[in-house]
């Protein structure tokens, strides 16, 4: 952090404003839909096996929390805290907690490095934060392998997300990078806001595994390459071209429109 650079506080309590990507954070994604998701023929074949009863049947799945990525972007509210230098009063970490499966993670902005690649991977990852002016970039690393849409879109273990967080008095802007060197080919950039909500009070959000589906011990829902029977449904439903639906860099933007066949 250079010499007189503007400290920010961005503690408070915060509500997720979902007026950003709404249907696919809220309900969720339909199966099949990799629209704007500039993926390869590796996160396809892998989203392409995915059974959303894994979650039901595989009690890994169940409790464990979201990576610090997806929960950027997820369906709970968030309390950031600021931990000060008790001699200079200067911003030595950011602590955020976010509701579901009570999340936590710390960025810290004492300029210490982040740890060599074989260092344990965590849902949290391992956060840094610089300033720049009024806005707080924050690099994370180490994250465990999760999925980056809730239909089965992967994010490896290699992945990395830079953040810029942007307060406007009562209202946060988040803004986040993926860069993925095993499953993306070209940068992921997405966005969200928070409202500052003075009023929230935040519990714990207990869970307990379950066996939902009665399936049998050491059996992971899925679908084997070229069996999935649902992927053509989002393109139907829609009126979108199936070839559109499998995402691919080229449908991050907007001339891609000129070659999709207008159905109205």
């Amino acid at each position: 952090m250079g010499a007189g650079a503007q400290e920010i506080d961005f503690s408070g309590q915060w509500a997720p404003i979902y007026h950003e990507d709404g249907p696919e954070r809220l309900p969720g994604p339909e199966l099949g839909d990799y629209l704007g998701l500039p993926i390869n023929d590796a996160a396809r074949l892998r989203a392409d096996s995915y059974d959303a009863d894994r979650i039901s049947a595989v009690s890994e799945y169940q409790c464990r929390q979201h990576a610090a990525d997806y929960g950027m972007r997820g369906l709970a509210n968030m309390r950031i805290t600021a931990e000060f230098d008790p001699l200079k009063q200067r911003i030595l970490a950011f602590h955020t907690r976010i509701g579901f499966h009570d999340a936590e993670r710390t960025t810290y902005l004492d300029g210490r490095p982040h740890p060599p690649d074989t260092a344990p991977h965590t849902w949290s990852g391992f956060s840094t934060g610089v300033y720049d002016g009024n806005m707080l970039t924050i690099t994370t690393t180490h994250l465990k392998a999760y999925y980056i849409r809730r239909n089965g879109v992967p994010g490896s273990g290699r992945r990395t997300m830079t953040e810029h967080w942007v307060r406007h008095g009562e209202f946060l802007t988040v803004v986040t990078v993926i860069d993925d060197p095993v499953f993306l080919t070209e940068r992921l950039v997405r966005s969200q806001s928070w409202a500052l909500d003075p009023g929230q009070t935040m519990g714990s959000n207990w869970c307990e595994y379950a066996a939902e589906l009665p399936l049998g011990d050491g059996v992971v829902p899925h679908y084997l390459p070229g069996t999935n029977p649902y992927l053509k449904e989002f393109s139907t439903w829609y009126g979108i071209t199936y070839d559109a639906t499998r995402g691919g860099g080229e449908t991050m933007y907007p001339e891609y429109r000129s070659k999709v066949p207008q159905t109205w």
